[in-house]
């Protein structure tokens, strides 16, 4: 279980988080020297250097974004630079990518954070390339959502790139570009002109996720664990039913893969901020027989963060950094994991650090929301997103070798397909990075670091 850290303030942080931004920007300059975009997007480090994996480009982004980030930190205008010139560059494939799942992630880290630092003036405000960022913002977001599976009961979902009978447990995070898209003045237009609503489409997929890809201890199967998530839900596209929880990630669809766990906490948290700035006549107006109204929309994506975030406290050690599975199949001969910090040379089975660098900042957003109405549970949440984040921020954690690209060790990315180097020596991967972990820890970092002295803090939708 996570040890619960409560601090008086957060100042403590202001020094380990200007070492880690001044680690970050070394690592942006060595991937701009060293990458070489002949080779697609990077997605995680073999023996400390950035390699590929053909599967689909949705960290190119975050390569980018981590720039971006690293500039909003410091000031650095070459990570600004670079950042800005290969959004231009080398984004605009995913703006128009109908194959993915992950509009989200590679463009609300790209044209968002560039779009965002124009309102809050951190770069110069020009109507065309504000407009630029508009434009590419509001037809992701179309395009994301013409991957919806529509289901009975006005319910749905953005599908996978499996397939049309596939969500995904991530996709909730992804939803970010319908809510901006959506707010933007956008919509998804159809045959015959039809117009749908992207945050109509945004609030289905939402509670479909919420009803099957979380569980709530209610029975629901054996291995019902208020909490617990499954990476995947399978549906008949024919009849539209729901047929069976699945995993591509995780060690099985009873077992709770820590990753997609903490998608499903940052996206409901970031989803909680901005369906309160929404006016109830937006939710109201769309008629979904789940959501008459902007409370019970509140309500239920609180349900939903509070029990993810609950899990995560309960069955993580206690630094806060995750195995990769909960359920990982030689997770109990390492006695007592949870009473004591995660090893990541443990020889059984790997842990997963970019859960943690998810799952932080969802933790710091729910602590917040809930400040005012329930400080009790803020408290919780906070103190065990400040035990996290201490360990993230640590030597253990930080890729401190010069020669090394990442920025955040042990990460994994695949499992069960095996894909995670293995040092020679070692029985499990670890000392590893990968590009969202990286950009997570970056995106924690930032957002800490406006709380620690006293600014606004970032949100998506804030443009």
């Amino acid at each position: 279980m996570i040890k619960i850290t409560q601090e008086k303030d957060l100042k403590g942080f202001i020094l380990p988080l200007n070492r880690f931004f001044d680690l970050a920007v070394q690592k942006v300059e060595l991937i701009q020297k060293n990458w070489d975009e002949d080779q697609g997007a990077p997605v995680f480090t073999i023996n400390g250097k950035y390699s590929s994996r053909g599967w689909t480009e949705w960290t190119q982004g975050f390569m980018y974004g981590n720039a971006l980030l690293a500039f909003e930190a410091t000031g650095n205008q070459e990570c600004l630079h670079w950042g800005r010139e290969k959004t231009v560059e080398k984004m605009a494939p995913h703006l128009s990518h109908f194959g993915v799942h992950d509009h989200g992630f590679n463009n609300i880290s790209s044209y968002g954070n560039l779009l965002r630092f124009m309102k809050n003036g951190e770069i110069e405000a020009n109507e065309w390339e504000k407009n630029y960022y508009i434009l590419a913002l509001k037809l992701s977001g179309a395009v994301q959502a013409k991957r919806f599976t529509y289901l009975p009961g006005q319910l749905g979902y953005v599908t996978s790139f499996n397939g049309a009978h596939s969500l995904f447990a991530d996709t909730i995070r992804s939803m970010r570009i319908l809510a901006l898209s959506h707010q933007l003045g956008h919509f998804l237009w159809s045959e015959q002109d039809e117009k749908t609503s992207l945050l109509k489409l945004l609030l289905s997929h939402a509670e479909t996720t919420a009803r099957y890809n979380v569980y709530f201890g209610e029975g629901r199967d054996t291995w019902d664990e208020r909490g617990r998530v499954a990476h995947e839900s399978i549906f008949n596209v024919n009849s539209g039913s729901y047929r069976c929880p699945a995993s591509q990630q995780g060690y099985s669809p009873f077992t709770t893969w820590t990753r997609g766990q903490a998608w499903i906490l940052t996206g409901f948290a970031e989803q909680l901020e901005f369906i309160s700035t929404l006016d109830e006549s937006e939710i109201s107006n769309l008629n979904l027989p789940y959501y008459p109204d902007k409370k019970t929309v509140l309500r239920r994506f609180k349900e939903v963060a509070e029990a993810v975030a609950d899990h995560i406290i309960e069955n993580s050690p206690t630094d806060g950094i995750p195995y990769w599975d909960t359920g990982a199949p030689q997770l109990h001969k390492i006695k007592n994991y949870k009473e004591k910090p995660a090893d990541p040379y443990n020889g059984y089975e790997p842990v997963d650090s970019s859960s943690a660098a998810i799952s932080v900042q969802g933790l710091f957003r729910l602590a917040s929301y809930l400040k005012e109405t329930d400080p009790e549970k803020s408290l919780r949440y906070s103190g065990a997103a400040t035990t996290m984040m201490k360990t993230l921020l640590s030597d253990e954690y930080l890729s401190l070798k010069k020669d090394h690209q990442g920025l955040l060790l042990h990460s994994i990315y695949h499992q069960p397909n095996g894909w995670d180097h293995v040092a020679q020596g070692q029985a499990i991967s670890n000392g590893e990075s990968c590009m969202w972990g990286d950009y997570h820890l970056l995106e924690a970092a930032v957002y800490l670091q406006k709380m620690a002295i006293g600014k606004a803090v970032p949100e998506f939708f804030n443009i």
